[in-house]
């Protein structure tokens, strides 16, 4: 999955001057994610740590067998106000379906859980799913500023370009903190 075609936003970037909005709603002190767990489609992954790639895109997690999420470095952490932001692969030619392969199936209301090093588990509620074309992919919408803090999970989807090999759309899910409890 190539990552998002669009530089990271000053509100996401760690030398930002952006200032957050006032919060609403739950909020959980910063510590970084370890799992994801999203049973409406059988979804369990460890997080890799992912930063961003040279051109200042966002990195994505390496294309492998038993394919992994990741969680965006330069996010917040799942449960601080922002939105926290995970990646995944939908498939590869080589590898078959990924982590995400049915992140598009996802429904409002749907669970979303998040294992901190905290030992506390973000559970989040999906508020919508939405397609983007990449070459028009709203960067501020998926990685600026909330009041309330936010998960954003993002893979590839569309139709697939057999000439570049690439998906043509990402899919980015929006949810947001409902709860958390003891992992």
């Amino acid at each position: 999955m190539p990552a998002p075609p669009a530089t990271v936003p000053p509100a996401a970037d760690p030398g930002g001057q952006q200032q957050p909005p006032a919060t609403q709603g739950l909020l959980l002190p910063a510590s970084a994610p370890t799992h994801l767990e999203v049973p409406a489609i059988g979804v369990s992954s460890d997080l890799l740590d992912l930063g961003l790639q040279p051109d200042d895109t966002v990195e994505v997690p390496p294309l492998a067998k038993d394919s992994q999420a990741g969680w965006f470095r330069y996010s917040p952490t799942p449960g601080e106000v922002g939105p926290a932001v995970l990646l995944g692969h939908v498939d590869s030619a080589e590898y078959g379906p990924g982590i995400f392969f049915d992140l598009g199936a996802l429904r409002a209301g749907d669970q979303i859980t998040v294992t901190r090093a905290d030992g506390t588990a973000a559970v989040f509620q999906v508020d919508r799913v939405a397609s983007y074309p990449k070459d028009s992919f709203p960067t501020l919408e998926v990685y600026g500023n909330t009041d309330r803090a936010e998960l954003r999970l993002i893979t590839c989807g569309g139709a697939f370009d057999s000439s570049t090999r690439n998906y043509l759309d990402n899919i980015v899910v929006y949810a947001s903190l409902v709860s958390s409890h003891p992992a």
